[in-house]
Formats: C-alpha cells, structure tokens, sequence
C-alpha cells in the first residue's frame, strides 16, 4: 500500500490526539524546564527540535493545538535546552537509556510477517529482553535500585528503560559505551571465558557459576538452561540433539562447569558454538541505532506516556517489575476506545487488540472498533473508507 496517510485519515487522528492531550494530565517529565523537546510530523519521527517548556501546564496547552503525532525529549539536562547549535544549550548531565526493539532480535516470525509487522511473539520476546537488562544486567551487576529504573512501552515494538541514578548523571560518551558493550557482550569472546580454548591436550578449562561478571553470568546461564530443559538450550541457539545429550548428562555436565571443568561437554567446534551461546546470554540491542540511544546524551527519546504516531497506541510508563510482567501492550495501551470505523483492509495478519481476535484480512471492506482501525491505518496496511 502507499506508505502515505490520506488526508482524511491525518484529520481523524489529529483531532483524536487533540482530545487525549486534552484529557491526559501528568504527563510532563521530571525537571521539565531543563529538557529539550522534539516533535514529528506522518513522514518524520522527529521532524523539528530545540523547543523547550517552562511547565507542565505549557506542554500539555502545546500538544492539545498541535496534536503532534509523535513527541519526544532529552535524557540531558541543560541550562538553555531550546539554544542552538548543541554546544550553546550547556549540558548539565545526562540520564542513561536503554532502546530494545523486536526487530534487533531477528525472530523467525519476522519472515513471515516482515519488520513492519509485530506479533504476539515480537512482543514477547522483547519484553522478555527488557526484563533480562533489568534483572540480570543493571540490577545485579551495576547495582542500580528499582526506583532509579523507568520503563516504558516506545507505543510500538519495543520498551525504553531509563536509568535516572547520580552514578550515571555526569558519566561521558566513552564510559556509556562500556557499559552498553558489557550488557551486549560486544567485545566479549568465548577465548576470554576459557582460558585453554583452541590448546591442544588441554582439558578445556572454563568459568565457574561463582565468578564475577561475565564468566559467572556465562556459567549461570548454561546451568539455568539445562536444568530447564530442551527447550530452553534451543532458545540459546543450540541444536535440539545436543541440547537433548546436555539434559540427559545433566548431572555430571553441571558438576564439572561448577568445578569449572567444560570438557564433560562433548561439543565439536567449541569456540563457535559457546561464542553463538554467548551472544545468546546478552542483551540484544542493534549495532547502531539503539546503541546510540545509551551512548549519545544529546538524543531525544519518546515521551513516556504520549501517542505514537505509527500505532495510535500509548507509549505507556509501567510503575512496576510486577506491572511489566503482566503488561500486554495490545490490550493495555490503548488509547482510543469509543467508536468505530469502516476501512478497507490490504493484507493483514491476524491480530489482537482489547481481548478481541481481528484478521486476516484481504483485500476487505469492514467496521472496526476505532483503536483497531486506526492501528491498521497507521501501520499502513489499510485506509479509512
């Protein structure tokens, strides 16, 4: 289909943009007079920046005109966060983001639907991601509390974690770049987690579940998953009739990796095969882009709790572990409720929305509850009738 919204489908959700700032309070972020603010038109996420608020009361009166379709705004604080170039805004500090998208997972599902589309299983799996950078990452390993955690849906596929902590406030380009590589294993090889890997005559000596970092989390990792199951050795990538020889030498497997003896593992091209388990272990952000989320201060990020322009959904701040747990963006982002809407349908894989099953559809003329509608729409797959 075009990638272009018509006209008619821009009004609609303009003016429901309109109604929801209007009625949405709160929404502003914490010293919002320190912030940079940008904002995105149906072709650009971020078409326009530098704009700065003075309140909250400023912001909300912004967005209820402009009915923007996407609004986002800076980690750093500055002195003069509307100057410009860069350098003349006066960088205060700087929170710490965390950007994770379906689509740096390389699910198999994304064959069949492309990366335009997400899934029940897109969704799952970058929750699953999320909760894996929070509980196994920045929890444990760089000692951050739960309340200097912030974590919201980015409102299309994926979640933004946000590290609002004194330790983080003044650290620069390069130390943000050590830590996104330690969280993704970039850098990390299998030779540095076994020291006797490629030697000859040499038993193959490895980490033990006791060791700091990397090694421990690596052992730990290998442990969880056999006493898990077939299944979960398949989710590390590995091959189900090694994963079957892992659980059913379970025991003696485990023991040894304790002692930190891995050569109990009869594996051919080892440092292969523990380097593919080992990006497996990570967490799994992009090369590029969503990389540069963590490490440039200067970029501007969804606002928590706003609409996004390409789903109509919210881009919804979670108080919780607990709550992101159960959160289901399909169901619980919903912006929209009341009406509906006649479209007609291009190629539309099955879906849900609101506990309600829609799809496939084909080239197809229907009335739909307007959050479903405007989804489709927005995601380009149908137009308004």
């Amino acid at each position: 289909m075009d990638s272009m919204l018509d006209e008619k489908a821009k009004a609609l959700f303009r003016k429901l943009l309109a109604e929801y700032y209007t009625r949405t309070k709160n929404i502003a972020p914490d010293r919002i007079e320190q912030r940079e603010f940008g904002f995105g038109d149906f072709e650009k996420k971020i078409a326009y920046r530098h704009y700065a608020f003075k309140s909250e009361e400023q912001l909300s009166a912004y967005l209820a005109k402009e009915a923007p379709p996407f609004v986002s705004y800076s980690q750093a604080y500055y002195e003069k966060p509307d100057a410009r170039p860069m350098e003349s805004k006066n960088l205060i500090g700087a929170e710490m983001v965390f950007d994770l998208d379906a689509d740096d997972l390389n699910l198999k599902c994304k064959l069949e639907h492309g990366s335009s589309w997400v899934c029940d299983n897109c969704l799952e799996s970058v929750k699953n991601e999320t909760i894996k950078l929070i509980e196994d990452f920045l929890v444990p390993d760089f000692g951050f509390s739960e309340h200097e955690l912030r974590v919201n849906f980015s409102g299309n596929r994926g979640y933004h974690v946000h590290v609002s902590s004194e330790k983080i406030f003044n650290l620069g380009q390069e130390a943000r770049k050590e830590i996104s590589d330690y969280i993704t294993a970039n850098g990390i090889s299998a030779s540095a987690l076994f020291s006797t890997l490629g030697l000859r005559g040499v038993g193959l000596r490895g980490p033990k579940p006791t060791d700091y970092g990397w090694g421990g989390r690596f052992a730990r990792g290998v442990i969880s998953a056999i006493n898990s199951g077939t299944s979960a050795l398949i989710d590390l990538g590995i091959e189900s009739k090694t994963a079957s020889m892992l659980v059913r030498k379970r025991a003696s497997i485990i023991t040894g990796i304790t002692s930190g003896n891995w050569d109990v593992i009869s594996i051919t091209k080892k440092a292969e095969f523990w380097s593919n388990v080992l990006k497996s272990l990570s967490v799994k952000q992009s090369d590029s882009i969503d990389k540069n989320v963590t490490i440039d201060m200067h970029h501007i990020i969804r606002l928590p709790d706003t609409i996004h322009g390409d789903t109509g959904l919210i881009a919804k701040r979670l108080g919780s572990m607990k709550e992101l747990d159960k959160f289901d963006p399909m169901n619980d982002a919903i912006a929209f409720k009341e009406g509906r809407v006649k479209i007609h349908a291009a190629k539309v894989p099955k879906f849900h929305m609101n506990s309600e099953q829609f799809g496939p559809y084909e080239n197809q003329d229907m009335e739909l509850p307007i959050y479903a509608a405007l989804y489709l729409v927005l995601k380009r797959v149908a137009t308004l009738l």
